[in-house]
């Protein structure tokens, strides 16, 4: 994963928030899904799925908001109200990161892609996987071996 310049520092739109990634995604997703459809306002959104001993918030504070779902907790700025990451509850090793939040997002590219069922017709990820919904939690396993392979092989 020599092509992620480490560490990645981000922040929110307000800049009130600053985030830091030291550790390289275990993967990255584009989800269609219309909650993050609705969240990103776009056609879908991005992720990368980082180590939570990777991930750090370095500065500022961040609220839950979005769907405030006892499975997923979505965090904002509360100032800019920026969607910046999301801890999914029982799951604490990983982070979901928007990419997007971040200074250097030039090496993100979506390896798999989920909820296609609701895609919009017109939305092209270039991801390698894709799957109607979320992939079960037996086949995540796999997945994350694929895309370790995938990003080794510089396809990142």
């Amino acid at each position: 994963m020599s092509s992620i310049p480490l560490p990645l520092k981000g922040a929110c739109r307000c800049g009130r928030v600053e985030i830091e990634v030291s550790k390289a995604p275990i993967c990255t997703a584009a989800c269609h899904c219309p909650g993050c459809q609705k969240m990103s306002s776009s056609a879908y959104s991005l992720t990368a799925m980082v180590p939570a001993d990777g991930f750090a918030v370095t500065q500022g504070e961040t609220v839950v908001g979005g769907a405030h779902g006892e499975q997923l907790h979505h965090q904002f700025c509360d100032h800019c109200k920026t969607w910046m990451f999301t801890r999914v509850v029982g799951v604490d090793w990983f982070v979901n990161v928007r990419p997007t939040m971040l200074e250097d997002a030039t090496w993100f590219r979506p390896f798999m892609e989920t909820y296609t069922r609701t895609k919009m017709p017109f939305a092209a990820t270039g991801a390698v996987r894709s799957f109607d919904e979320f992939p079960e939690m037996e086949d995540l396993e796999p997945l994350l071996h694929e895309y370790l392979a995938w990003a080794e092989a510089g396809e990142t």
